[in-house]
């Protein structure tokens, strides 16, 4: 089956612009696929807003976000493949939805070793904040910030 990331970004930019919120994306941005201002980064995630006033020809399409934006007056088309966007949520309240990894980003398993569970998508009613202070691979968390 494909991902449902693509469908679930859709629905929930929807959503946050219905109430009136200001959507906003947590990107993976350590990839060379992504195409964002670099300078924004913070250990390798950026979070870009994607409200109609920020962006201009906003594309949330099946494989990638993609998008024309200015960045300290400068213009730039920024592109994420879809399995880099980590999370969308409100800039307002934080409400919005973390992903985790895609099935398909994963290791392959030993044949021997169990069969791993499925994986599932949470809600979250927090900002998203990248983490650095960890050595391992970082995953995006939630905290609350004001």
């Amino acid at each position: 089956m494909t991902s449902t990331r693509p469908y679930l970004i859709r629905a929930i930019h929807e959503w946050i612009l219905d109430n009136q919120m200001t959507p906003h994306i947590l990107v993976d941005s350590q990839h060379d696929q992504v195409v964002v201002p670099r300078q924004y980064e913070e250990d390798h995630k950026i979070v870009l807003n994607i409200s109609p006033s920020a962006t201009q020809a906003l594309s949330l399409g099946d494989d990638a976000v993609a998008f024309n934006a200015r960045f300290d007056g400068s213009p730039m088309q920024v592109y994420i493949p879809i399995q880099y966007v980590l999370a969308i949520y409100t800039r307002e309240n934080g409400q919005g939805m973390m992903f985790n990894e895609e099935e398909g980003s994963e290791p392959t398993p030993d044949p021997d070793s169990p069969t791993p569970q499925p994986t599932e998508q949470s809600s979250t009613g927090a900002s998203v904040e990248p983490s650095s202070k960890s050595s391992k691979p970082s995953k995006a968390h939630l905290k609350v910030v004001k």
